[in-house]
């Protein structure tokens, strides 16, 4: 499997999506100048355009490279190749989710460090009154990874199950504007202006408020912007909730992918 994860970071490199990211994390260099027409909140608005930057690549990352790995292996017949060797169907996706994965971090790491010097040079101009808490912006850059890491897993569910890439594609986006309000809904339906909801609307709200998944738990960025402190329940919950959902997603991936029929 790490053979798996080495030849999937390899290909991700040859098809040149690294350096397209690099050429995108050129668009920091825009932020101080853009977040200096705040007078006012220029710190704080470096740091809202930094991490919603950093938020936006790993989206695309997420969908165009989890959604499109497994069909482009099966249209260009590499994965038939690949599986005549002596290489599980499990360890082959496992494999490549981990080479994917670990891109993710790899990118979020580089563009973290962008955003730091990009937050650091506007806050040296424009001093803030509230101070920067470094620490919580790379949790918050660290947390937005994990997001689009479990989103990638779901990615990988989706093209385990479909012929074309049009499923895996607008399932994970789909998959993702969902998730970003489930917490919202959920919290909604148990308020007393919820009352004029069904019954059965409420029940299946809350059910699937479980079976989706939850992406506002990773949402660090008011901290991170504001420097609020971070509950430490609330974190060590969120990874716990992060290992079993990928786990889970990862597991119905894989039973799925062993008994599909390769054509």
């Amino acid at each position: 499997m790490v053979s798996m994860v080495l030849i999937t970071l390899k290909g991700i490199f040859r098809d040149r999506v690294f350096q397209g990211i690099m050429f995108t994390a050129f668009a920091f260099l825009l932020i101080p100048v853009i977040a200096s027409l705040s007078m006012r909140q220029v710190t704080e608005l470096s740091l809202t355009l930094s991490l919603s930057l950093i938020s936006f690549i790993l989206l695309l990352l997420a969908v165009f490279l989890g959604a499109t790995s497994i069909w482009k292996d099966i249209e260009r017949r590499y994965a038939f190749s690949v599986l005549g060797l002596p290489l599980s169907r499990q360890s082959y996706l496992l494999g490549r989710f981990g080479g994917t994965a670990f891109f993710v971090l790899l990118t979020s790491t580089l563009l973290g460090i962008a955003a730091f010097v990009a937050v650091l040079y506007s806050s040296s101009i424009y001093p803030s009154e509230r101070p920067i808490v470094w620490s919580t912006m790379a949790l918050c850059i660290l947390f937005d990874a994990l997001k689009y890491i479990l989103l990638i897993a779901v990615a990988f569910l989706f093209s385990t199950v479909s012929t074309s890439f049009f499923l895996p594609v607008f399932g994970t986006i789909a998959t993702f504007l969902i998730g970003g309000v489930t917490q919202q809904v959920y919290e909604f339906v148990n308020t007393p202006a919820s009352a004029s909801l069904s019954p059965l609307v409420k029940q299946l709200a809350r059910y699937l408020y479980y079976v989706l998944p939850n992406f506002g738990a990773f949402d660090l960025k008011v901290n991170a912007i504001y420097g609020l402190p971070i509950p430490t329940n609330g974190i060590f919950l969120t990874v716990i909730y992060f290992l079993v959902y990928v786990g889970v997603v990862l597991s119905a991936a894989a039973a799925i992918f062993s008994r599909r029929e390769m054509r």
